[in-house]
């Protein structure tokens, strides 16, 4: 049985949505599946966490980061479950990573292949993360775009980067990796298992969704020449570039000097620490 969890955004539409091609293809094929729609905030997470406790084991997210990180979060047991995933968001970072096509298209992975297994983060207190987890300027230019949303006003990543630049002077934590603790003064720090965030920005190109470990990228908040920086990250290059730093790992324990938030695949949340380690060879995913 294929449980599909889906996110209101991408079921409006009409005849012509998603979901009506979603069904016409799964009769089609004869699948047996449900469908449930979320019409309120935690929904997904609760669909995920009652229907996974009551055996089921077949979990398809259709929308974007977000959705798919709810999903993953409340399933009571990921390891003998398996996931997929409809792209349907804004941004479907995660979506490039596993090699997945957006919209109806990702149905092939779900009738013509077989699940393989994906690392996902385990974040603690019931807390996953399956693209990136992390905090500083990224979680600024997150907050204000939701801001915004919350006004009814719509803003770029890119529109809510340029107004974040005026005020954002770096964030300075103590980080724990590889068995060293190291103090900086970021602009930003990222545990990735993905390679991209902020719809298509390639923070981590090294990133490998099922090798067993995480990437740390660190950035130095730069004095000067903020801009040149940004430009090095929004052409994924700013692993090149001296103020940043690439640390392979499988776990790592960040403590930023006041209370902040995360974002952990775009959905933030307050808390005093990040703490991240890789869970392998544990959840299986329909992906490329």
């Amino acid at each position: 049985m294929l449980n599909f969890l889906v996110n209101p955004h991408a079921f409006r539409g009409g005849n012509g949505s998603l979901i009506d091609k979603l069904e016409k293809r799964l009769k089609a094929r004869g699948v047996q599946y449900h469908i449930f729609k979320s019409e309120q905030e935690g929904g997904i997470g609760k669909y995920a966490r009652s229907l996974s406790a009551a055996g089921q084991t077949k979990f398809i997210a259709v929308g974007g980061d977000g959705t798919l990180n709810e999903m993953l979060s409340n399933l009571a047991d990921p390891s003998v479950c398996e996931i997929g995933l409809i792209p349907a968001g804004t941004g479907n970072d995660f979506a490039a990573a596993a090699g997945i096509p957006k919209g109806i298209k990702a149905l092939k992975f779900l009738f013509e292949g077989e699940s393989s297994y994906v690392d996902y983060i385990e974040c603690g207190s019931g807390r996953r993360s399956i693209n990136i987890v992390g905090l500083g300027m990224d979680v600024d230019i997150l907050t204000r775009r939701l801001r915004a949303h919350a006004a009814g006003k719509k803003m770029s990543y890119y529109s809510a980067l340029r107004a974040s630049l005026k005020e954002y002077r770096g964030l300075k934590i103590n980080v724990t990796v590889n068995g060293e603790t190291k103090e900086y003064n970021t602009m930003i720090a990222a545990v990735c298992n993905g390679s991209q965030f902020g719809g298509g920005i390639r923070i981590c190109p090294p990133a490998n969704i099922a090798d067993g470990k995480l990437g740390l990228v660190l950035v130095d908040y730069p004095e000067k020449h903020i801009l040149r920086e940004l430009f090095a990250l929004l052409r994924g290059k700013l692993l090149n570039r001296k103020i940043a730093r690439y640390i392979e790992c499988t776990e790592v324990h960040i403590v930023p000097e006041t209370s902040e938030s995360v974002q952990y695949d775009g959905e933030i949340y307050p808390t005093g620490s990040l703490y991240a380690r890789v869970v392998s060879g544990k959840l299986r995913m329909f992906r490329g």
